[in-house]
Formats: C-alpha cells, sequence, structure tokens
C-alpha cells in the first residue's frame, strides 16, 4: 500500500482507508471511510493531503454531499487536523466528537499551540486547521451511538492517552476504530508501539483501555496509526508490557542522566524504527513519546 492507496478492511463490509502519508511517510497515518448509508469518515489525518480522501470519495462513488458525519476519535490534530476542510468539502457532514474536544475545534487556537509545543520540527507538515462552524459539530460521550442507517457505532470513552477520546465499535462487522488507544501498530513488524505524547498521557488509564479492548474482543482493530488488523489477545498482552516497560525505561533514564532534555536525546538517537518510518520521523516520535512520559512522571510525583 503506498501513499494515496485506497484499500478494503478485510473481513469488513464496506469499509476503506487511506494512507494519508502524515509526515511523509507510508504506512503511518490512516483515514476510515464507511460506506453507509450514511457515509462517515472516521478520523481526518492532520489537513495535509486532505485530497487523498476526497479523491478516496470518488473513487468509491460517494457524492461529498451525501457524507453524513466527520469522527475524529479525538482532537490531537494529526486525528483531527483536518475536520474543518472535511466539513467545508462536504456540506451535510456533521462533525462529532467527544464533548471536551468540541470547543477546540470550534476555536482550534490553544490546539495549535499545544501542538506546536509537543511535535517540534515536525509541525511543518502541518496545516492551519480550518475551524469547524458551531453550529456543524456536536459533542459525544461514553455510551452514545451514532445511526449511519445500515449500521449503528457505538461510542466508547478511552482517556488514557487523552481526556478528550473515544472509540467507536461497529457491532455489525465487530469493528472497533481504536484511535490510539491501542497503541501505533506497525504493520511492517506486525507490533504495536507506545504512543504516550504530552501532555495529558497516563499511565493507569492507558492500561484500562486496554483492558477495555480485551473486554470487546471485536474481530478487527482498526487503529489510526497505522491500518486495520485481526484482534489478538497477546498483541494487547504485549501492548500493555511495553507501555509499563517505555514508562519504567524513561524513569531510569532520568535517574541516571539527571538532565531531561539528555533523556529526550538518548532516546531519539537510540530509535529502533530508523528503518521503517525512516530517520527523522523515527527520532522525532520517540523524541514526542519520551516528553509526554516525562510530564506523567512530574504529575505522579506531585500527586504523592
Amino acid at each position: 500500500m503506498a501513499i494515496g492507496d485506497v484499500s478494503a478492511v478485510p473481513g469488513a463490509a464496506d469499509l476503506y482507508y487511506v494512507d494519508t502519508g502524515m509526515y511523509d511517510t507510508e504506512r503511518y497515518g490512516s483515514v476510515y471511510i464507511l460506506d453507509a448509508e450514511r457515509p462517515a469518515f472516521v478520523d481526518t489525518g492532520i489537513g495535509t493531503n486532505r485530497e487523498f480522501l476526497l479523491d478516496a470519495l470518488d473513487e468509491l462513488d460517494i457524492a461529498r454531499e451525501d457524507v453524513a458525519y466527520v469522527l475524529p476519535t479525538h482532537v490531537h490534530l494529526d486525528h483531527a487536523g483536518g475536520a474543518g476542510y472535511l466539513a467545508k468539502a462536504c456540506p451535510n457532514a456533521t462533525v462529532l466528537t467527544h464533548e471536551i474536544g468540541v470547543p477546540h475545534l470550534v476555536d482550534p487556537e490553544r490546539l495549535v499551540e499545544g501542538t506546536k509545543a509537543a511535535v517540534g520540527r515536525q509541525w511543518e507538515y502541518y496545516v492551519e486547521p480550518k475551524p469547524v462552524p458551531e453550529d456543524r459539530v456536536e459533542p459525544l460521550s461514553d455510551g452514545d451511538e451514532i445511526d449511519l442507517g445500515d449500521r449503528t457505532l457505538s461510542v466508547i470513552e478511552a482517556p488514557g492517552h487523552a481526556p478528550h477520546q473515544t472509540m467507536f465499535l461497529d457491532s455489525a462487522d465487530d469493528v472497533l476504530f481504536t484511535g490510539d488507544a491501542a497503541g501505533i501498530y506497525v504493520p511492517q513488524k506486525g507490533e504495536v508501539r507506545q504512543t504516550s505524547p504530552p501532555s495529558q498521557f497516563d499511565l493507569e488509564k492507558c492500561l484500562a483501555d486496554v483492558r477495555t479492548i480485551e473486554n470487546i474482543e471485536p474481530a478487527v482493530l482498526c487503529f489510526g496509526h497505522f491500518g486495520p488488523a485481526d484482534y489478538d489477545e497477546a498483541l494487547m498482552e504485549s501492548y500493555k508490557r511495553t507501555l509499563v516497560e517505555w514508562v519504567e525505561a524513561i524513569r531510569q533514564k532520568r535517574e541516571e542522566l539527571g538532565d531531561d532534555d539528555a533523556v529526550v536525546e538518548h532516546f531519539a538517537e537510540h530509535t529502533q524504527m530508523a528503518e521503517v518510518w525512516g530517520d527523522r520521523k523515527a527520532s522525532e516520535e520517540e523524541k514526542l513519546n519520551a516528553r509526554g512520559v516525562l510530564g506523567y512522571l512530574d504529575y505522579q510525583a506531585k500527586q504523592k
């Protein structure tokens, strides 16, 4: 699968995903299209390369006027940065996202400020998000259902990665759209890696989110990063271990070096993902995730 390609999700009816080429990296960012009676996007990408999503509608013979919903799993800009652009291109679509995130889509100024601080020089890959008109966006909360006509999506809160994150369960095909709650799936390696960005990463809540997924035990997981994978209990167990070991590695390295900048640089220099994502993306990913854990450790220390 190459950047811009549209592929069917195996084992699911009328469900497709697009490689958005996020950060100029193949198989890193995916957006899903449900070709239901009331079509919907799940996630939107960062807004860059949004033409791939509109081209996908054409390829699937879905009129832009027929798109009913745009569904960011959470409002981090790698998942919701294109929401305003899709709302403009699809004039009858309603944007639905967690109630905490709604104000940030209407006025994304603070979201942009926080994203720039978190992603550093990766900001050059983003576009300024277009605000979503207030009358085009509605809030979601845990237990809500989204009627797509021939199927229903159930809304499940998953606040570990961010308090404004939800997952969507399509019980008709037993598909769960995980956002970042199940980590970053690397299809080239068949493994799941940590995602722990600043400033609201919470280890205990992340582990609880994985247990929620295990309790659902869907047939297919649709990762925001990247693509679909058959549900595998061992994969979720390994992700829980990955999270715990990642946080412990950051804690130990902070004790050893005594300097947070040095900790961040250490993990950036020792990334194991350069062959998959390229040197730059791999090192920036490690920096982002290391900073998130350092912030989490500071928060934990204050609670004690």
